[in-house]
């Protein structure tokens, strides 16, 4: 467990924006940074941070809180592993008391597969750097490629001794479970239908390099292996199976090395393999990724869109499949992304080409050579064309196709001019051919909302809900106390009283006290308790803490609270954040700062509280007097409610408001 002062010092020193911003491509918003969201896929940023309270909250999924909740948001980390990571980010030693033996018990399955892969990696390079089968056979394979000891320590490169069952009797013995091992893939299990006590185990990478494949925090959730003997029955390259850590589709080899470099850069190299990321890497290249072999996915962009918004995608000279890898770049397209396609030259590719060549030679010929893709795919398409009058006419169509999935329609009309430049093709008849590919999609559309009609007549006919009114006002009073509850303001407090008429009047007394006493003080001359079963948890945390400390701050607040309330707190303080994302000061818009007249906002938001308590209080005496006949028995009643409507129009005089 760890231990009080570890997790005090990680949150003291964590910059929200920092962490973030090793996951998502941040735009200062004022004061604030702005961004695309990395919990669903849109093209107009609704993910907001605010440095200055260190919470985020993103607005298409809902989902928000401190640096540790979007660790265990985006990365599933337990919340012990969030501040591990923060720790080792930033240099913090990690203070531990031994866990006990029920604590490892209820480790959850996710945290337990991480732990097996993450002792498979340690394994592996143990096993390449220390016995004699991984120096000769493992490291003399790597260093073959060129690959210096950094970047093989770097990229936790290893090898898998050519036993059976090695790794697996090594990982049983130091009390790694069989069944984790299985679902991970590291382990493959034969059962025995006759006995199935007597099943056999084999390591899947026997025999095999070992790329260790980490998610974008640096977390191991799977393998490449590849064979170094000549068995041709086996697959040159071996990938961990599909299991609850590992998705193929969702991960870009080395983006967890590139990720910062991508961002700074504001462009990304994508290429096909391990190696080619590597070498890159390690001429000094850092920007590069790879879909690890496997067909390029909208996951895959996606994750590369929340750093950049460029994409250069490198291909062999002779890369054979380089027809079907256009189809990876109409998916880019379709994210809203900018294309540039290299191409090396005959019998090079990515690896080779860095491995021969110097940094400085490198980047010229990947500046000089990395083509527009509509200029690539033309000439790529045209070479087969040739003088062939319908293959053109495809080709054309092809080209088209690609253009009508961008979705900016100023760039659309750029590329149709290039391509008509290109192909020898009148504009119109471009633009024509445009507009009937995007007369089909509107038609899929239109079907696909006259399928959906019923859904919205349903919606359309169900009565708008009614707002929780005294819900809004004490979450209200809480991001008051949040923002401001330290700070001291003149009030102008309303004192109930007689005059010489016999009449009750409200006259003002005016104080200096800080918010949280003022609000206390009020709530509590009105025995007043917050309905809301968290906003009353969290309205007497806050009230203690404003009390204890003159030096209050929502991070430390926050460090002591589980994640619900973390994620309800950042809900609260950065719901209004939303309405920045509209830029209205581009429009000559310039809304109000509330902390232009917190004395103003503390008072109403009070006053009409007590407002809507009397309402609701006088509909209960009126319900009371309605069920009770005699008028004898009603008229105490009657008495007190005259009463409340005359302090109802006293404070609704004060807010300025006209009662009906």
């Amino acid at each position: 467990m760890i231990t009080k002062s570890t997790i005090d010092k990680v949150y003291e020193t964590a910059r929200l924006e920092e962490v973030i911003g090793d996951f998502v491509q941040l735009k200062k918003s004022g004061s604030n940074f702005k961004g695309l969201s990395p919990f669903t896929d849109e093209r107009t940023p609704s993910f907001m941070v605010s440095p200055v309270k260190q919470i985020w909250k993103d607005f298409s999924s809902g989902k928000g809180g401190n640096v540790v909740a979007f660790l265990m948001e985006h990365e599933h980390f337990t919340y012990p592993e969030a501040i591990k990571y923060l720790a080792k980010k930033y240099n913090i030693e990690v203070e531990e008391t031994e866990r006990t033996d029920e604590e490892k018990q209820e480790a959850n399955e996710r945290e337990s597969m991480y732990l097996v892969s993450e002792f498979a990696q340690k394994h592996f390079a143990e096993m390449l750097w220390e016995t004699e089968l991984g120096k000769a056979i493992g490291l003399s394979y790597f260093k073959e490629r060129g690959f210096d000891d950094d970047i093989i320590h770097k990229f936790g490169l290893g090898y898998c001794l050519d036993q059976w069952d090695g790794f697996t009797k090594t990982a049983l013995d130091k009390g790694y479970r069989l069944e984790y091992l299985k679902k991970t893939g590291l382990t493959i299990v034969k059962e025995d239908p006759q006995n199935p006590n007597n099943s056999k185990t084999f390591d899947r990478f026997k025999g095999r390099v070992m790329f260790p494949i980490h998610s974008m925090s640096g977390r191991v959730l799977g393998f490449g292996g590849r064979i170094l003997g000549n068995d041709k029955k086996a697959a040159k390259y071996l990938n961990s199976p599909e299991s609850e850590i590992y998705h193929k589709s969702k991960v870009l080899y080395g983006i967890y090395f590139a990720k910062q470099a991508i961002s700074k850069e504001d462009n990304c190299y994508l290429v096909e393999g391990y190696t080619d990321v590597i070498q890159l890497y390690q001429r000094g290249i850092h920007n590069v990724v790879s879909s690890s072999g496997t067909a390029l996915t909208s996951e895959q962009i996606r994750l590369i869109n929340r750093l950049t918004k460029n994409i250069t995608v490198l291909f062999d000279g002779d890369a054979a499949g380089l027809r079907a890898s256009l189809r990876g770049i109409d998916l880019i397209l379709e994210q809203g992304m900018n294309v540039k396609v290299c191409t090396f030259p005959q019998g090079d590719d990515p690896d080779s080409f860095a491995k021969n060549n110097e940094l400085e030679d490198v980047l010229h010929y990947l500046d000089e050579n990395a083509k527009d893709f509509i200029q690539f795919k033309a000439n790529l398409l045209a070479k087969d064309a040739a003088n062939d009058p319908i293959k053109r006419a495809e080709t054309v169509r092809d080209i088209v196709n690609s253009i009508a999935k961008i979705p900016d329609a100023i760039k659309r009309e750029i590329y149709i001019q290039e391509c008509a430049h290109i192909m020898k093709v009148s504009e119109g008849v471009l633009f024509s051919t445009l507009a009937q590919i995007g007369k089909k999609g509107l038609a899929d559309a239109s079907k696909k909302a006259r399928d959906e009609q019923k859904t919205f007549e349903v919606v359309k006919n169900e009565k708008a809900e009614k707002v929780d009114v005294q819900f809004e006002l004490e979450r209200k009073i809480i991001e008051i106390l949040l923002l401001y509850g330290n700070e001291k303001q003149q009030f102008e407090d309303l004192v109930l009283k007689e005059n010489d008429a016999g009449n009750l009047v409200l006259e003002p007394e005016s104080l200096e006290v800080k918010v949280y006493e003022k609000i206390y003080l009020d709530l509590q001359e009105d025995e007043i308790e917050l309905a809301n079963e968290r906003f009353r948890a969290l309205y007497y945390r806050l009230i203690t803490a404003l009390n204890e400390s003159d030096d209050f701050s929502i991070n430390t607040f926050l460090s002591d609270l589980d994640q619900i309330m973390v994620a309800e707190v950042s809900s609260i303080l950065m719901e209004e954040e939303k309405y920045v994302l509209h830029n209205w000061e581009r429009k000559d818009i310039y809304p109000k700062g509330k902390q232009e007249g917190v004395n103003q906002l503390v008072s109403e938001t009070i006053l009409t509280l007590r407002c809507f308590l009397i309402k609701k209080r006088m509909k209960a005496l009126q319900k009371n007097t309605s069920e009770t006949e005699a008028e004898s028995d009603n008229r105490e009643t009657l008495e007190e409610i005259m009463n409340y409507l005359r302090l109802n129009k006293l404070l609704n005089e004060k807010l300025n408001r006209v009662l009906s």
